[in-house]
């Protein structure tokens, strides 16, 4: 590993703590706050994710989206490339994907305008630390080339805040983060 990846994989180590501490403290279903942003939102393509482990959920808000306009969720095809978006609702038919998050069984795919970006830490500047695959910077980099439009929200407890978060100029800033306390902009 390089120096910055040491100094990543420390801060994710001491994030991971923060939100499990967090998610037992105040559950996964905290989404109030974000689910006032997307209404905000409503009709625009929508991206959110299949919570995994002991991420905050944003499926109520998710839910609540999908009666306004399309809601997809993410599927990793293959490392290296960005991700897709597979058309979402409750209730829908669900297969396990890759690390373990729940995609639809038939890929229906929507390019979102807003996208909920889970996330292991961020900072009060947009940073962003996610799980060191690079899924949503290429993604994010490639919606932003072809929308400049496209919205990044962060969705994560606000213990999973950090200072002076270690990033590269690849990483994608978010636009804004949202969590159980309320909205960061920047």
């Amino acid at each position: 590993m390089t120096g910055i990846d040491d100094i990543k994989a420390e801060a994710r180590r001491a994030a991971f703590d923060r939100r499990k501490a967090a998610h037992a403290a105040l559950g996964a279903d905290r989404s109030e706050h974000l689910a006032q942003v997307l209404a905000r939102h409503r009709g625009r393509p929508l991206a959110g994710y299949m919570p995994i482990r002991t991420e905050i959920s944003p499926l109520s808000a998710m839910a609540e989206a999908s009666r306004h306009g399309p809601v997809g969720v993410p599927v990793i095809e293959c490392p290296g490339l960005p991700l897709r978006f597979s058309r979402w609702w409750p209730g829908c038919a669900l297969r396990e994907g890759p690390f373990g998050a729940q995609v639809p069984v038939v890929d229906d795919w929507i390019v979102p305008e807003v996208v909920i970006v889970p996330l292991v830490a961020f900072d009060r500047a947009g940073g962003r630390l996610g799980y060191g695959g690079g899924f949503y910077d290429r993604t994010l980099e490639q919606l932003r080339a072809d929308q400049p439009e496209t919205l990044a929200i962060g969705f994560a407890y606000s213990a999973q805040e950090a200072d002076n978060l270690p990033l590269e100029p690849t990483d994608q800033p978010l636009d804004m983060v949202v969590t159980e306390a309320g909205v960061v902009t920047f």
